[in-house]
């Protein structure tokens, strides 16, 4: 197991400066994080506008010790591999799931993301797509830029009055169902967790009386085992006729084969699709999709939480997030790490012991200090079932030697070890 590097002094340790932790920010990510990052000292910053393949990714991540992404990059198993300094990753939206989050934990990385920061936008746009569905927008647009005049009324309705189902009651979700209430829809939802209702939102209880009812769906879930394909054949049959579909959740949450077989047979009378199962890695790829053929149907880049407002939150959500985990070590909302909230250790000197979680290791920590005659200040400890994160406070007056480092990396089921002075 690969840990982090020793920093030397002499004859005793001390925390790797600022500046010379090297920050890598791929995807574009918005400058907001580079301000984060710089106002607290780090500028030791590579920027990439786009995605790295994993090859490239590999490569690039010797040497780095934070990384920042978006949703294109794909963080292996085997990328990490090559993180030899690698301290924690940020992914710069909700989503997390393009990173190996076990592979991190089990190497002592936590991953950080912005659960909240892009969730007005996405509501936004969902909501959109709501109205111009219902209006027949999609296809009208298309007629008129072929110089076809569709004026009529058939397919236009309002949405006042119309049931939206939401599967999926979170911090999306929740958001979409009070901005349709105010548009004068009945709001209707299924969550596999018991959720309160906002407004007056119902909640259904199972995801088929969720179809029958809704006259839009829109699907605000994660991807997991449990919810691949979820919306396939059969439930799209169970939706009313000429019922929408909205999807801007993840790409594989639709079987994108038996959506096109409800379009062609006009069971469902227009969709709105914001995620796919393969997009494309650049803006220079062709984007493929049997979707395209469709004029009732709104294809959009995974553009949920691409507004200004957004991004910039986002920047400074995760990069402060960052830093505080470089500063001080807090942990808190890590997607795969033991939570822990520090407060500042100012007088002190803190270690940072991440180990497997195994009967004994933090008797085997407290000897180290104790064998030293090092009086332990305050200490934290947490665990996950794989890992086990110990942060251990001593006063400053006693510098930590090397002799001291090297018997807590040597304790077995040692991860890594860090050093904030």
């Amino acid at each position: 197991m690969r840990r982090s590097p020793t920093f030397r002094a002499v004859g005793k340790e001390t925390s790797l400066e600022r500046s010379k932790i090297r920050i890598l920010l791929l995807e574009a990510i918005h400058k907001s994080a580079v301000e984060q990052f710089t106002d607290a000292g780090y500028d030791n910053i590579d920027h990439v506008d786009r995605s790295l393949a994993d090859d490239e990714l590999a490569r690039r991540l010797r040497g780095v010790h934070i990384l920042g992404i978006r949703s294109r990059t794909e963080v292996t198993a085997r990328a990490l591999e090559h993180a030899d300094k690698l301290i924690a990753v940020g992914c710069f939206g909700i989503g997390t799931d393009q990173v190996d989050l076990a592979a991190a934990e089990i190497r002592g990385i936590p991953v950080f993301n912005a659960p909240f920061s892009n969730t007005r936008s996405v509501a936004e746009l969902v909501m959109a797509e709501v109205i111009a569905l219902c209006r027949g927008l999609p296809e009208r647009n298309a007629a008129a830029h072929e110089g076809r005049w569709l004026k009529a009324v058939a397919g236009a309705t309002e949405v006042r009055g119309k049931t939206l189902g939401i599967v999926g009651y979170g911090r999306i979700g929740t958001q979409v169902g009070m901005l349709a209430e105010g548009l004068g829809m009945r709001v209707v939802y299924h969550d596999i967790e018991a959720k309160l209702a906002l407004g007056n939102a119902s909640p259904v209880g199972s995801l088929d009386e969720l179809l029958g009812r809704a006259d839009v769906v829109t699907l605000h879930v994660p991807e997991t085992p449990r919810t691949f394909h979820m919306i396939g054949t059969e439930q799209l049959a169970r939706m009313r006729k000429g019922a929408k579909l909205i999807n801007a959740a993840r790409g594989t949450v639709i079987d994108i084969d038996a959506l096109v077989d409800a379009l062609a047979s006009k069971h469902l009378s227009g969709a709105a699709v914001d995620v796919f199962p393969e997009e494309p890695a650049s803006n220079d790829q062709e984007f493929i999709s049997p979707l395209r053929r469709f004029d009732n149907v709104i294809l959009t880049p995974h553009i949920g939480g691409s507004t200004t407002e957004a991004q910039q939150n986002i920047g400074v959500e995760v990069a402060a997030k960052l830093v505080k985990y470089s500063d001080n070590g807090s942990t808190v909302t890590s997607v795969n790490f033991p939570e822990v909230t520090l407060p500042e250790h100012a007088g002190k000197h803190r270690i940072l012991h991440i180990h497997r979680n195994q009967p004994g290791m933090l008797a085997q920590v407290n000897a180290v200090f104790s064998k030293a005659r090092i009086n332990i200040a305050s200490q934290y400890l947490e665990t996950s079932p794989r890992i086990g994160y110990a942060v251990i406070d001593i006063d400053a007056e006693r510098p930590v030697s090397i002799a001291i480092r090297k018997e807590l990396d040597a304790i077995d089921g040692t991860i890594r070890t860090r050093l904030l002075y």
